[in-house]
């Protein structure tokens, strides 16, 4: 009977039965389409504590409970400085969601926060590093981050209009600086719809970004209101008015890149010219 299961088990049975289609089926989707888990894995399931990361990291956990892959996971909480209420709250959801976390300090929004230029840049960075080396200190070789279908629309096209440039976001990548390590994102295949769905059918409430600068925004529900993101988000949401499959379209784009109809591309940070194969070639 619903009425006899925990809190965990009614989130759990939802992800399977209700939204099955919207979480359950595009998140397996990407786990199997790009390779994103192999045996003996080790990961690190990053947990800011917002609606992204915390249904990653149930679904990784039901993930290794059904799958014939064996692999390990370390649900890791880095306070970057989060206030005792925000705190409070990735604690009590972890423990609602019945997910074994492992949290370890720093200071980054401190050290952020001062900066004068680029403080969420400079956060995102400091982020991403702290926990690459916190997971490879826990024997760990990958870090699973919480961006999702939606995030790789926005940063493509923020990247054309804001950036100058054609770039998208890989769904796994080889760290630069920690050898041996990668990042994978299991939410690359799963719409921020559907998970804000699954979080309001369910009575969630999880923090958002938390910084000084967001975390009085009630406005959003992804920090960073106002921001560029949030200008390209208005801008999708009214293009999808006249055509509902214009995100399938951008993400189909990005994964067939035709580099022959391009003058110009950058491969390994170095940029290339159409010229350099342009004599000899059949028009």
């Amino acid at each position: 009977m619903k009425k006899d299961l925990e809190p965990y088990q009614l989130v759990e049975r939802s992800i399977q039965t209700k939204f099955r289609k919207g979480l359950w089926n595009p998140f397996i989707a990407a786990v199997k389409r790009y390779a994103l888990i192999s045996p003996g894995d080790r990961i690190a399931v990053c947990i800011s504590g917002g609606k992204d990361s915390m249904l990653m990291a149930k679904l990784m956990q039901m993930l290794q409970q059904y799958s014939e892959t064996p692999f390990d996971l370390v649900y890791l909480v880095m306070d970057p400085g989060y206030n005792a209420l925000n705190r409070q709250k990735i604690v009590s959801n972890a423990a609602l969601l019945h997910i074994p976390i492992t949290v370890f300090e720093s200071n980054i929004f401190e050290v952020a926060n001062s900066a004068e230029h680029s403080p969420c840049y400079l956060c995102a960075k400091m982020r991403r590093g702290t926990l690459y080396a916190k997971a490879k200190e826990l024997g760990c070789s990958k870090i699973a981050l919480g961006h999702h279908f939606s995030d790789v629309i926005e940063t493509t096209v923020m990247a054309m209009f804001y950036g100058g440039q054609l770039q998208a976001m890989l769904p796994k990548l080889h760290s630069t600086n920690f050898d041996g390590m990668e990042l994978i994102r299991p939410l690359y295949c799963v719409h921020e719809d559907d998970i804000i769905a699954w979080k309001r059918y369910n009575d969630l409430e999880f923090i958002q970004c938390a910084c000084r600068f967001t975390e009085n925004c009630t406005a959003c529900d992804n920090g960073g209101g106002g921001s560029k993101r949030q200008e390209i988000k208005t801008l999708i949401r009214r293009l999808k008015r006249d055509n509902p499959n214009i995100e399938k379209s951008i993400f189909r784009s990005i994964h067939t890149v035709c580099l022959d109809t391009f003058p110009g591309y950058k491969q390994g940070g170095a940029a290339h010219s159409f010229l350099e194969h342009y004599d000899g070639e059949d028009d």
